[in-house]
């Protein structure tokens, strides 16, 4: 398998990469700019500023999208990139904490990670947004909340703590939330975003290697992809079929950044379908 550049370096540090069929192409983020970005077909890229951090975004169900902001979650009622934005009170009030990853569950509700700007040993957590609005803290003491996906049948799902190097998995239900918490495969090169495809395999991007890693379903390693970037911070599948991945890389704090560090890439063969992505309920 081999990684295609899509765009110039368009972002200082891309992430959350997601598609949604009813987008005009994936979409992710600059985090640290405060832009969401789209890709159209021709190859062009828009983008939008929602504020100072733009974390990650998820697709709603029904109709239009949410974005973490840096202490908060905005919501859009239309699909458009360009929809008006309605911002949510503020989730906890340190300034020196900031939105970071997270997704979508079965159920509907959105987790979202915290860490320190600092990266604060602990300072993190991953907090439930239910789509009635209300918020819970689903795991306390993080360090930098990452990846977060669900198996394919749903009852299981795998987390990264980047500083922990490796994939956690919970044991998930809609009564339970996030149970059960077991080291699943450890991850050199500092794991970051992921992805889960049909057969259950987890694709990981590495942030300090500039790799995408596959591991199985019982999660040994499968592959390796080495990206010509030094760090890959997340992966999501696209395409009317979902059989193609792509990666955002960053280009944050490098000195000597080479023209795909900060671009957007395509894994166009990954031998295996992704799953749709998961929609939030409210």
């Amino acid at each position: 398998m081999k990684a295609e550049q899509l765009t110039a370096a368009v972002c200082e540090h891309g992430e959350g990469p997601v598609h949604s069929d009813r987008w005009a192409g994936p979409r992710w983020v600059d985090m640290l700019a405060g832009d969401v970005l789209e890709l159209s077909p021709s190859g062009e890229v828009a983008r939008r500023g929602v504020g100072t951090v733009a974390a990650i975004i998820r697709p709603r169900r029904g109709a239009g999208w949410l974005v973490a902001t840096e202490r908060a979650v905005a919501v859009v009622a239309g699909d458009a990139l360009d929809a008006d934005l309605t911002s949510g009170p503020e989730l906890w009030t340190d300034p020196g904490i900031r939105s970071n990853e997270g997704g979508c569950a079965p159920d509907g509700a959105f987790y979202l990670g915290s860490m320190a700007y600092d990266e604060t040993p602990g300072a993190g957590a991953l907090h439930r947004i239910d789509p009635s609005g209300a918020v819970t803290t689903a795991v306390g003491n993080v360090t930098i909340s990452n990846g977060l996906g669900w198996s394919p049948d749903g009852t299981r799902a795998y987390y990264v703590d980047t500083d922990t190097g490796r994939i956690d998995a919970f044991d998930w239900s809609a009564d339970d939330g996030l149970t059960g918490r077991r080291p699943w495969a450890d991850v050199p090169g500092g794991p970051d975003g992921l992805a889960v495809d049909v057969e259950g395999g987890v694709w990981v991007a590495t942030y300090w290697t500039g790799e995408v890693r596959r591991y199985d379903a019982d999660g040994r390693l499968d592959a390796v992809v080495d990206l010509p970037v030094q760090r890959a911070t997340a992966v999501a599948f696209i395409g009317a079929g979902l059989d193609e991945l792509i990666v955002t890389t960053s280009r944050l704090g490098l000195d000597d950044a080479g023209p795909g560090d900060g671009a957007l890439f395509a894994i166009r063969e990954p031998g295996v379908r992704g799953l749709p992505v998961l929609e939030f309920g409210g």
